[in-house]
């Protein structure tokens, strides 16, 4: 039996409806999911939360007909119902949007990965597990992280940034810095020259609120390098080679606007020490910036894209001063420099899945000869990011998440799909030297 309907009460409660099937939204469209494709138990992490002015949309059994729930029966009078959504935590990429009409005052979703929802004998939802490592889920509990971040804080204005980012952010990169551990978040920059439609540390005035506060004040060299190089030197290991610092988080803009700033950080970080990995997320959007970064030390880096269409990412990215062609020419310079290359793929299911979106992806993938694709869910409102999407891109019926990751895995069997960054000994198909 396909898994039923789930409605928020204007208390609060959470239920399943008697009688409707849950359905999905795949871009525009609602539908029922495909019976390949079938929801799975929420994992230890995942949430659920009512959509607030979002009508359910559910399924008539008998006429498989699409059905509105304006209001339904409980504690014996009429209320009008919100729909029910699930968030993932990382390691999951979702593969269904939740099924919902959007009524005219509703007021616009914060930045969360919206996940459809279902009950089937519990709470299931629509995610792919795509990445099966288990070295980010918390270790120490969060006394212990508290403990460690007050004694620490006060080290300099970069870790007093990080504290706000481990406690209030729960970031995983930045909670590494104090529990000396894996992958450590180095924020690096206050500017950015993109203006994200859903960038998670800078929003328009009068639209939804980020959901983190920008740093405010970019560090020096002396500054990064110090945190870096005690994090290279001191951090334990879950497994070997996972030591690692990197640039690019989501309280900061983008890194490669201070590549002399950074540049001069890597250097200072490999006069200490040589162990682990520096690594830089970024836009891709100025490769002669990452070009020096390479000639410094940087060895690996995760290019962030949409789209690999250049309409599409262009209106989402809104870039300043560049285009998509740059980012093509970013992932050139970083597999010419024998950089460790990832693409940080912002998946957003009806649109991502597209069949010639896929068919994009997969030849950008090849032809600079990626080595990972990161897929991570597009946090934002829907219906938002679908006004940016409409008419934009590569065309064709959506295939599914779970067939463009099928896809890739097929015809590009050297590439790692996952949600998180590699270590030194963990790099498939890498060697370090620039790639021929």
């Amino acid at each position: 039996m396909p898994a039923r309907l789930l409605l928020a009460l204007p208390d609060g409660t959470v239920t399943e409806h008697p009688r409707l099937l849950a359905a999905v939204r795949s871009g525009d469209d609602v539908l029922r999911a495909p019976g390949a494709s079938r929801p799975v138990p929420l994992p230890a992490g995942a949430t659920l939360s009512r959509l607030p002015g979002r009508r359910p949309l559910g399924i008539d059994p008998d006429s498989g007909s699409i059905v509105c729930l304006d209001e339904v029966r409980a504690g014996g009078r009429r209320v009008v119902p919100d729909a029910v959504a699930a968030v993932f935590p990382p390691g999951w990429t979702r593969a269904w949007l939740p099924a919902i009409r959007t009524c005219d005052a509703a007021p616009e979703l914060p930045q969360w990965a919206w996940t459809a929802a279902g009950w089937d004998g519990g709470f299931v939802a629509h995610a792919l597990r795509t990445d099966r490592r288990t070295h980010w889920s918390p270790e120490q509990p969060l006394d212990e992280l508290e403990r460690r971040v007050e004694s620490r804080r006060h080290e300099s204005p970069l870790v007093e940034q990080l504290a706000r980012c481990a406690l209030e952010y729960r970031c995983f990169t930045a909670r590494n810095i104090f529990h000396e551990k894996d992958e450590g978040a180095l924020p690096s920059s206050s500017g950015c020259n993109a203006r994200c439609v859903g960038c998670i540390s800078a929003q328009d005035e009068g639209g939804v609120e980020a959901s983190h506060e920008r740093i405010r004040r970019a560090p020096g060299a002396a500054e990064l390098a110090e945190l870096g190089a005690r994090h290279l030197e001191r951090a334990r290991e879950s497994a070997p080679g996972r030591a690692m610092v990197s640039f690019g988080q989501g309280c900061e803009g983008e890194p490669l606007t201070r590549a002399k700033v950074l540049a001069e950080a890597i250097r200072r970080m490999r006069v200490r020490t040589a162990r682990g990995s520096v690594n830089v997320n970024t836009n891709g959007s100025r490769p002669e910036a990452l070009k020096l970064l390479a000639d410094a030390g940087l060895d690996a880096c995760r290019i962030s894209l949409n789209s690999a269409c250049a309409d599409l990412y262009e209106a989402y990215y809104r870039p300043i001063g560049y285009g998509f062609a740059h980012v093509r020419e970013s992932l050139r310079v970083a597999r010419e420099a024998g950089l460790y290359v990832a693409v940080n793929l912002l998946v957003f299911p009806g649109v991502t899945d597209r069949a010639g979106e896929v068919d994009a992806l997969v030849s950008l993938l090849g032809e600079f000869r990626v080595h990972q694709l990161q897929t991570r869910n597009l946090a934002m409102d829907p219906d938002r990011f679908m006004s940016v999407a409409r008419g934009r891109g590569a065309g064709g019926p959506a295939v599914g998440v779970a067939n463009l990751v099928r896809r890739v895995r097929r015809e590009l069997p050297g590439i790692v799909v996952g949600n998180y960054a590699r270590g030194l000994r963990e790099r498939r198909g890498w060697n370090s030297r620039p790639a021929t």
